[in-house]
């Protein structure tokens, strides 16, 4: 009975030390966000010459091991954490006095600004915090880096625009150097503006360019958002209309879609006094014509000037081209033993292939798919050959592993063409990178390769044949380490 009993009560202790035991590591590591001092974060403003861009958030915390590390995390522009944005980390020893850190970070310059932003503090052990709180209390604020912080010019620095009555008129961020890129807004392709007419904004409106067919006050502000400030605005521009001149339309000598082969198509404006024009919003230089030739597909502009008036006409001009694509990624590796499938899809109306390796045709490869059994730079040009002739090339390279049977420790100046294609000139390892330049030149002085980032894929199959007397030619190799000259013998 003494034993019964004795057995039971050491039960209960195990029972009850567990249950202990569990309830405190239910506390375990426990991070508690304190309220943020701010209600949004308004990164970029120029504060002692340089941008803002420094934050404090606050934490407690319980129950973590010496050193570990506390970063704080952005949410994804949506608010959800399932990809955060990392920002700063820190490491300190656990000092179960204070049990309290305040991490400054920085806010990303490349930040895609939004206003549902949330923040948390993730730990090294893998705990993460609720979400921080604003000092309005709630969890989601706005958070933008704004990369111009400046006010800016709409139409040309111009206060006054004639619109020609029944036509339009376009207004567009002023940018008349783009490559100075803090000059203008407009060279920030991820910024988004709101345009006002009559101090009302106007609804679906966030380019850099806005079209306007009506009279009024119009002038853009950089939309920031929850961080929107009125200093980066633009000049206000009044628009009014004059019965002169007309409605601007552009025509396409092809038509459109167009045949982008050849020459291309020309394009031309209602008849006008000056001629300003545009590609996807971006003036083209020394395009001041009636007419403009192009065969690539855009949205094309052109202001036109009456004298007492300007309008604006639009085409989006199409290309009747067609897709392809390649199962395969642009740079492939392969083991010497290995073949490579490489298959071409292709919308084209009857189309025909044909197969490169480096610049050289492989003869009878004319179908949609190739079998690659060497290293080397490839391409395939596809053509539609009916109604619209138009041509693509669709270029991969390939590649054998690092396995160190296929190194290469020496250059080889005798090849032998019977055993290709795994028996072709190469070059050890230390020269291939991008920067290297390889020349091959004939006997004859003919310069039969001129590459960077050689692969190993010359000579091409079948480009040579030898009769009587053996090839050779002589190579040319120049690499930041030097330059390296030899002759190559080809035999059978």
């Amino acid at each position: 009975m003494i034993q019964k009993t004795t057995l039971s009560v050491i039960r209960f202790i195990l029972f009850f030390s567990i249950f202990l035991c569990t309830k405190t590591n239910s506390y375990a590591q426990t991070i508690v966000p304190q309220q943020l001092g701010y209600p949004r974060i308004c990164a970029g403003l120029i504060v002692d010459g340089k941008p803002f861009n420094e934050y404090n958030a606050t934490f407690s915390y319980v129950d973590f091991p010496a050193g570990t590390t506390f970063e704080v995390e952005l949410s994804d522009d949506l608010g959800s954490f399932t990809t955060p944005t990392a920002t700063t980390k820190i490491s300190f020893t656990d000092n179960p006095a204070l049990q309290q850190q305040t991490i400054k970070f920085a806010v990303p310059t490349n930040l895609k600004g939004s206003d549902v932003y949330s923040m948390r503090i993730k730990s090294s052990t893998g705990k993460t915090s609720l979400s921080f709180k604003n000092s309005q209390g709630v969890t989601s604020f706005p958070i933008y880096y704004r990369t111009y912080v400046e006010t800016f010019f709409i139409n040309n620095k111009l206060s006054t625009a004639t619109i020609c009555t029944g036509g339009s008129l376009s207004l567009e961020i002023y940018n008349p150097t783009p490559t100075d890129v803090p000059s203008s807004p407009a060279n920030y392709p991820n910024l988004k503006y709101k345009w006002f007419k009559d101090d009302v904004a106007i609804a679906g409106q966030s380019g850099k360019t806005l079209l306007v067919n009506a009279p009024g006050v119009y002038y853009a502000q950089i939309d920031y958002g929850g961080c929107n400030d009125e200093n980066f605005s633009s000049n206000r521009v009044t628009v009014s209309s004059s019965a002169s001149g007309t409605a601007v339309t552009i025509d396409s000598s092809l038509g459109n879609p167009f045949c982008s082969s050849g020459s291309g198509t020309v394009l031309t404006a209602t008849a006008g006094n000056s001629y300003v024009w545009k590609k996807n919003g971006t003036v083209i230089t020394g395009a001041t014509s009636r007419s403009y030739s192009t065969n690539e597909s855009a949205v094309y502009t052109v202001d036109v000037d009456f004298g007492g008036c300007k309008s604006t006409g639009t085409i989006d001009l199409k290309g009747n081209g067609f897709t392809a694509s390649l199962n395969v990624p642009a740079t492939n590796v392969i083991s010497p033993d290995e073949t490579l499938s490489v298959t071409v899809t292709t919308n084209a109306v009857n189309p025909t292939f044909q197969w490169y390796l480096g610049n050289n045709v492989i003869a009878g490869a004319n179908t949609n798919t190739y079998l690659v059994a060497a290293r080397g730079n490839y391409k395939v040009k596809v053509s539609q050959a009916t109604g619209c002739v138009v041509e693509q090339e669709l270029p991969f390279a390939v590649s054998y592993d690092s396995n160190p049977v296929t190194s290469v420790e020496k250059i080889a100046n005798i090849i032998s063409l019977s055993s290709y294609p795994y028996d072709v000139w190469d070059i050890p390892s230390e020269y291939k990178n991008p920067e290297t330049s390889v020349k091959i030149i004939s006997s004859n002085g003919d310069m039969v390769l001129d590459v960077v980032n050689y692969q190993g894929d010359w000579p091409p199959s079948g480009s040579i044949d030898i009769k009587n007397v053996n090839p050779v030619y002589y190579y040319v190799i120049q690499s930041g380490t030097g330059e390296k000259k030899g002759s190559i013998t080809l035999i059978k």
